[in-house]
């Protein structure tokens, strides 16, 4: 099979390590990164031996695949340049700012029958993945993703920075509808959401309880599933896994024995897992982990909890100032 040609649309944060992940894997050449940012193009470029375009459109004559890592409110117009042009495309999350563009690239991936993926790095944390096996059916989730506060994204709401990966990671465990949304959140230090909780209830009897912040002293990345006789318990920053079981034998004091094991995945990198995928998926033509629909789902229910805090801190504004 012959080297897979990729490149790096948008090169701060992020789509720095996507470059250094593709110029490290075997099977693929980095054929190049784009960035506005003449200077920070030249730098990764420089860093992993490969060319720097300031315009994203003369890279896309040297790939067969990109990773979009460009801010959210460009993401549509770039994608739609690369379906345009034949090139499978890693979009970061959020896919896209609205729906009707999601809906525009999923039509286009499909019609040309091109890989469209979405960048929810957490579906690749080992540790979730493993969590998928123990599963049965879940009945209470309680989730939490709490970050110190880094003077980054702060143009982007919390809920699509940060709730929106836990939102797709209950979507996809949890097999049924939503029926009911309750959301409460509010801006601290951005004039954006900073914290938010929601608590999603599904039509199956699942609720889900979702809680967000980038303005803690702390950084806790979790999440805890209840179910019929068995606990998980994942910390997606160490990477670890504890799953308890409730047996039918009591011990001493009446109480069900429990079996609790421990399993930590430490060794493996998420975005390298994600990364390898995606080459994959575009060499194979394999359906994604995380394609356009699932991007597009998780997207969906971020809105929808965006607007009903927003409807809230309307309503709350119009009550301070009725007195």
């Amino acid at each position: 099979m012959k080297e897979l040609r990729v490149g790096v649309i948008g090169v701060g944060y992020l789509g720095k390590f996507h470059a250094e992940k593709y110029a490290n894997m075997e099977g693929v050449t980095l054929a190049g990164v784009a960035d506005v940012d003449q200077e920070a193009a030249n730098r990764v470029a420089a860093k992993f031996n490969t060319t720097a375009y300031r315009e994203y459109h003369d890279l896309l004559e040297h790939v067969d695949a990109v990773s979009v890592v460009a801010p959210t409110t460009l993401h549509y117009k770039i994608a739609a340049d690369c379906l345009a042009k034949g090139v499978d495309i890693l979009i970061e999350k959020p896919m896209t700012s609205t729906l009707e563009e999601a809906d525009a690239l999923i039509a286009e991936a499909d019609k040309k029958d091109l890989i469209l993926q979405v960048g929810h790095l957490e579906r690749f944390n080992p540790a979730v993945m493993a969590m998928e096996e123990h599963l049965t059916h879940p009945l209470f989730i309680e989730s939490h993703r709490i970050h110190q506060f880094k003077n980054r994204a702060i143009d982007v709401d919390v809920v699509l920075d940060l709730m929106i990966h836990d939102i797709d990671i209950i979507l996809n465990i949890v097999d049924s509808p939503i029926s009911i949304i309750h959301t409460v959140g509010l801006p601290v230090v951005t004039p954006t959401t900073d914290i938010a909780n929601a608590r999603l209830i599904f039509e199956n009897g699942c609720t889900a309880n979702v809680t967000v912040s980038r303005i803690s002293r702390d950084n806790i990345r979790r999440i805890r599933v209840f179910q019929p006789r068995s606990f998980l318990s994942v910390d997606y920053g160490k990477k670890e896994i504890t799953t308890i079981r409730i047996k039918k034998e009591l011990d001493e004091n009446g109480m069900p024995q429990q079996d609790v094991v421990y399993t930590s995945y430490e060794e493996k990198d998420s975005l390298e897992t994600e990364l390898k995928d995606f080459v994959k998926n575009v060499q194979d033509r394999s359906m994604p982990r995380v394609a356009g629909r699932e991007g597009r789902r998780a997207l969906d229910m971020a809105l929808r909890i965006m607007g009903q805090i927003k409807e809230h801190a309307e309503k709350y504004k119009e009550l301070i100032k009725s007195g």
